[in-house]
């Protein structure tokens, strides 16, 4: 909270971002009971996210864009490296068959009435001394699902009547959902996520024109919205994002995630020369790389350089540049919250 308020804390700030299934090797290794023991004895500050529950969705998860049920889209689990984890893949993009404007309108959108507003306040009293985030933006991830990406992709050229159509309901449904989460207990929440992945490893996922005219407006009434609030912004977005920075900053982002720094153009030290002023940084310890692959001496090395790179910054919060891995070995994962405790800023 200090470092929302622009003041230097007492301690560095840590996050934990991670597969269900690390998160279940951490608490059966550590001998933790649960998810809030972990965090404390890995002296980690954990920003929790919440969100109100749907009361006819079959997932439970936070991110509004992942209750599959409620958009209609039909999922499969994926495993992979030898069944070492899994990801839910689209299996029915239910937008996919549309061809008019007027297919569009008449499709079954999600009611903002069937959220169970009134409970998120019990929720935040349940997490005193931990930061919340409690709400979430995501549109053209949410687009993706609904159209399949490769369609969602050639809409934006193509289609584009389409794609105003579709993003206006997405934005529709989370304005609302957003604004009555805040409503009900904006004064328990501390950042709403207004997020995208609009970047690959080299480059970005489409022009900044295409994001100028369909994403960039709405993302701002957004954050508008949540700013009205009193609240802070994070903003996901995965790659090599660095020509959009200056627009994200302009529509208003306080925290940036997960900062790929091996990502072309998104070198920590040009990232905190040309906006390290105006953002704080989440994230940015390699999980490609370093955190899989490297030795625990490669990970507390990389912690120890990015709180010298971003002291220089507005503020900076340690964690994963995403979520952790299960083929990140466990004795790294150790390593990156010890070294926030040993090289981290007081």
């Amino acid at each position: 909270m200090a470092l929302f308020r622009g003041e230097r804390p007492d301690r560095t700030p840590c996050d934990y971002w991670a597969t269900d299934e690390v998160t279940a090797r951490l608490l059966a290794e550590l001998g933790c009971r649960s998810e809030r023991e972990l965090w404390k004895r890995l002296n980690i500050d954990k920003c929790v996210h919440l969100a109100p529950t749907h009361r006819f969705a079959t997932e439970t998860t936070w991110h509004t864009g992942g209750l599959f049920s409620v958009w209609h889209v039909v999922t499969r689990r994926i495993e992979y490296g030898g069944g070492i984890g899994a990801y839910d893949e689209d299996l029915v993009n239910p937008l996919a068959p549309a061809q008019t404007v007027q297919e569009i309108e008449r499709f079954d959108w999600p009611n903002p009435d069937d959220w169970d507003y009134a409970g998120m306040r019990a929720k935040c009293d349940e997490w005193p001394d931990y930061p919340i985030l409690g709400g979430v933006f995501e549109p053209f991830y949410v687009y993706c699902r609904l159209r399949g990406m490769e369609r969602a992709m050639e809409d934006l050229v193509s289609e584009p009547g389409i794609a105003e159509a579709i993003l206006e309901n997405i934005f529709r449904v989370h304005e609302a959902v957003i604004r009555r989460t805040l409503e009900a207990a904006g004064d328990r929440i501390d950042l709403v996520y207004v997020a995208e992945d609009l970047g690959q490893q080299t480059g970005l996922l489409m022009s900044p024109a295409l994001f100028r005219r369909f994403l960039k407006p709405r993302m701002r009434k957004m954050i508008d919205l949540v700013h009205s609030f009193g609240i802070q912004v994070m903003h996901h977005d995965d790659g090599a994002i660095r020509p959009l920075i200056p627009e994200l900053i302009e529509i208003g982002i306080d925290v940036l995630n997960p900062v790929q720094w091996r990502c072309k153009g998104m070198d920590r030290e040009g990232l905190v020369r040309d906006f390290g002023k105006s953002l704080i940084f989440h994230g940015a310890v390699d999980n490609q790389h370093t955190l899989p692959f490297g030795t625990p001496e490669d990970v507390r090395a990389e912690v120890r350089e990015n709180l010298r790179i971003f002291r220089e910054a507005k503020g900076y919060i340690v964690a994963p540049c995403h979520n952790l891995q299960p083929n990140t070995p466990t004795a790294n994962i150790l390593a990156l919250y010890e070294a926030v405790d040993e090289f981290g800023w007081n």
